[in-house]
Parts: C-alpha cells; structure tokens; sequence
C-alpha cells in the first residue's frame, strides 16, 4: 500500500498545474471513497518518503514546512526550482 500511495500522489500532482497543490485527503478519497480517514496518516507517511526523496514538498500557508514539525493541515507539491 506504501508504494501505492506515493505513486497516486505523485500521479495526482503530475495530472495538475506545475503549481497546483494537494492535500492528504485528496489522495485518500482517491484510495479509499467510502473509507478514506484511516488512510490519512499512510498518505502522510509516503509524503515524508517523497520528501525525503527529494520529489515532493510539505507546506503551509504556501511555505515550505517539516512534516515533522508541521501541526495542522498540510498541502503536498512538486519541488519549485528557484
């Protein structure tokens, strides 16, 4: 299921604009419809990996935050090269 959630974000965020954003939720109600809520803290956790792997960033209010340290909602987008 790991494998699984960081491909459909990655899949979500590659089918929007390059500047586009989701949240965690999208990409459990896309895994889940009927039973999406249990599926919130795994899409976090593949975000962290996709963090860590350079190919994603965690936000709040449009900046750049450590998942670890981020309370609240969170927004998953592309890396913006400067």
């Amino acid at each position: 299921m790991a494998d699984d959630l960081e491909q459909r974000i990655l899949a979500m965020l590659h089918a929007r604009a390059a500047t586009s954003t989701i949240c965690p939720s999208d990409v459990a109600r896309e895994a889940s419809p009927e039973d999406w809520r249990p599926l919130m803290d795994p899409v976090r956790d593949a975000a962290r990996r996709l963090v860590a792997a350079g190919r994603v960033e965690i936000t709040q209010h449009g900046e750049v935050v450590d998942l670890d340290q981020a309370k609240g909602p969170i927004r998953i987008r592309l890396p913006r090269r400067t």
